[in-house]
């Protein structure tokens, strides 16, 4: 079985693109022994994207917003690219990160995607695909349909995902499986290693992390406020941000501490932010949107348990009192504070939760699980 691997982006590197998921499927699928044939990254023809800045002036002269890349006239060139590429190799199945570049592409090999949303998934749920103008709305609509339709499988990474792809797409529940995306942190502790990293840790003070790039969709006001309220309590509490400046109007706690971007796609910084998670009690990210947060997989592949809210994929990841602990859309910061103190001050029961979020981790949180899934799928294909 020989896979022609489509991504936008060359996926041979990791890179921000897709948070590097795109690369680790690549290296889950290759582990599995299956040959790869990179079909990537695709051409954005200079014509083209002349005519979607033009269309987005435009659209943004009319106060709506105009997605670029939901464009139909793109997307078929794509299926060209693809199409031509395809010709000079041999594949038995052709395999998409994500799910939008193959929507026009005919050919005779089976169509699988793997993405971590549909479009009706994301719309008005993430600020940038919010107030869509008329056209990104038909364009959206249309080609996740076709993409659908034209699929062998689609597989998602999320129960959240793969219901809608279901419910609001018609499509048939045979072909849409759900599989969770891995940490793209290369852990390969024991659990005894992981045991005594979790004893390591501080009994005296919490310490929590917050990890994204947009501090009000990924919940950064609230975490502040949790830390606030433990501190208060009486729980010495230390909070660390990373991948963005906090948007407060007054001055920082003393117990808060900002690191900024730390870009992962290099060495160095990869094993600063995989220190900075090992050496956290919980991660803490109440999103208020999010599709499956990769960084969740990481926090567990370190004995970490996870703090978030019951939005998008978010509940295939993080299951309560297993891996973390999810709260209500409309929770007030006083109940996350209140399960945190209560989880410290037993410590006994929080190294347990500690060490059943590394089990998560290790039984379905990671590449290697991922990719003995997708080939098991792909080889019904074969």
């Amino acid at each position: 079985m020989k896979i022609a691997y489509v991504t936008n982006f060359d996926a041979r590197v990791i890179s921000n693109n897709w948070s590097g998921i795109g690369y680790y499927i690549s290296q889950a699928l290759q582990k599995q022994s299956i040959p790869l044939d990179y079909i990537g990254p695709l051409e954005d023809r200079l014509a083209l994207q002349v005519l979607s800045k033009l269309k987005s002036r435009y659209y943004k002269y009319l106060a709506k917003n105009y997605i670029k890349y939901i464009n139909s006239l793109i997307l078929k060139d794509y299926g060209k690219q693809i199409y031509k590429k395809l010709e000079s190799i041999e594949a038995d199945i052709v395999f998409s990160a994500g799910s939008d570049s193959i929507a026009y592409l005919e050919c005779n090999q089976p169509i699988v995607f793997w993405a971590d949303a549909t479009f009706a998934n994301i719309i008005d749920f993430y600020p940038g695909y919010s107030n869509l103008c008329q056209e990104s709305l038909h364009n959206a609509h249309l080609i996740q349909s076709i993409t659908l339709h034209k699929s062998q499988l689609a597989i998602y990474s999320s129960d959240w995902a793969a219901q809608t792809a279901i419910n609001y797409y018609n499509t048939d529940p045979e072909k849409v499986k759900v599989v969770p995306f891995g940490a793209n942190i290369e852990s390969n502790l024991t659990i005894d290693e992981i045991k005594n990293q979790i004893q390591s840790r501080p009994t005296n003070q919490c310490k929590l992390l917050f990890i994204g790039m947009d501090w009000f969709r990924k919940g950064g006001d609230v975490a502040l406020k949790v830390a606030e309220k433990l501190n208060n309590s009486g729980l010495k509490t230390e909070l660390t941000i990373v991948g963005c400046q906090p948007s407060v109007d007054k001055a920082l706690p003393d117990f808060v501490k900002v690191l900024g971007f730390i870009p992962k796609s290099t060495s160095e910084g990869q094993k600063k932010v995989y220190q900075l998670i090992a050496d956290s009690h919980f991660l803490i990210l109440p999103s208020i949107a999010d599709c499956t947060p990769i960084v969740f997989c990481e926090a567990n592949s370190l004995g970490v348990p996870c703090i978030s809210r019951k939005v998008g994929g978010i509940t295939t990841i993080i299951k309560d009192d297993l891996n973390g602990k999810l709260f209500d859309w409309d929770s007030d910061p006083t109940e996350y504070c209140e399960y945190i103190y209560n989880i410290f001050t037993n410590y006994n029961q929080y190294k347990q939760l500690a060490l059943s979020a590394f089990n998560e981790y290790e039984s379905r949180l990671n590449w290697r699980v991922a990719g003995q899934e997708v080939r098991d799928l792909l080889m019904t294909l074969a």
